[in-house]
């Protein structure tokens, strides 16, 4: 699938630099796993998860990646990121909530984002929203961490 392909092509690179800048006291100090799920909700409001090869418009996906500290020592501060493919669009839901979020890859902020529109402030549309970044504290020895984000297919 051509979106997941981009997103984890961008995610190794991401994790590669994150890597390099967080644990250079060690090679191979983190994994990090990728997963792509159709997010499906029952009539009762139950969510479950189905792996996605392909997605019609209009499905949602959970993109999670899940970090994993490999080494015997603790990681401080590392900081993650996850982009949001071109053809699909933030749904306003982040796992843990406190993600910041960027339309540009480089600034962030925390949600909602904001912008100044003659002398007002509104919202930017989450359909701007291309990366979302969380900063873990502290990612213990030998274990691991997950954030996610939902996707709507465009």
């Amino acid at each position: 699938m051509k979106f997941f392909n981009s997103l984890r092509a961008t995610l190794f690179i991401t994790t590669i630099s994150l890597g390099l800048l967080s644990t250079a006291h060690a090679d191979n100090a983190l994994k990090m796993e990728l997963t792509a799920n159709k997010v499906i909700k029952n009539a009762e409001g139950k969510i479950s998860y189905v792996p996605a090869s392909t997605a019609p418009a209009g499905t949602v996906i959970q993109y999670k990646a899940i970090y994993t500290n490999t080494i015997n020592k603790d990681i401080n501060d590392l900081m993650v990121t996850l982009p949001i493919p071109a053809n699909m669009a933030f749904t306003g839901e982040a796992f843990p909530a406190s993600a910041q979020a960027s339309t540009d890859g480089k600034n962030y902020a925390d949600m909602p984002l904001m912008r100044k529109v003659d002398d007002k402030l509104v919202k930017i549309p989450l359909s701007e929203y291309r990366t979302l970044r969380w900063d873990i504290k502290l990612l213990p020895a030998n274990k691991s961490a997950a954030v996610a984000l939902n996707t709507i297919v465009n």
